[in-house]
């Protein structure tokens, strides 16, 4: 099994922002981070999942993914994303990040866990120092979706 924890911060909201992944395997552990200069806090939450699941090599094992974001978590497990592609995502947020999870969806078999967050959930707690000094650092990307700037 791979154990996925995944946390986004945004300061301001919009604000700098940034997210924090600890992905787990057997005895193997990575961490990984990466901030933007303008981002909003969902679009942080999601893209960790994204980029988590991005990152994996096999599909070969079961995926289980942590996160204490409910807007991630619901538009999955309720299914609500597929509604939303279903309508061309009219009046929703985060398409272009709705739109690259769509196309990694089904690649392996993933199983959601929201948790609560700030609660003392190590690793939890951990993708956030990540996702939080990501944000703070002086090393951004910029969001080119978010700031309506052309890749």
């Amino acid at each position: 099994m791979i154990q996925i924890y995944t946390d986004g911060s945004a300061k301001g909201n919009p604000g700098p922002g940034g997210y924090g992944v600890v992905m787990r395997f057997k005895n193997q552990e990575k961490e990984f981070s990466q901030g933007y200069r303008m981002t909003t806090n969902n679009r942080m939450e999601l893209l960790a999942v994204i980029v988590a699941l991005e990152s994996l090599k096999t599909d070969k094992y079961p995926v289980h993914v942590y996160s204490d974001s409910k807007y991630v978590i619901d538009s999955i497990t309720k299914r609500w994303v597929f509604n939303w592609e279903k309508k061309g995502f009219k009046g929703k947020k985060n398409v272009d990040l709705w739109r690259r999870y769509l196309k990694i969806h089904g690649r392996c078999n993933v199983t959601f866990h929201w948790v609560k967050g700030h609660a003392g959930h190590p690793e939890n707690e951990r993708c956030d120092a990540l996702a939080v000094a990501a944000a703070e650092d002086r090393d951004q990307l910029i969001d080119t979706a978010f700031e309506g700037l052309k890749d």
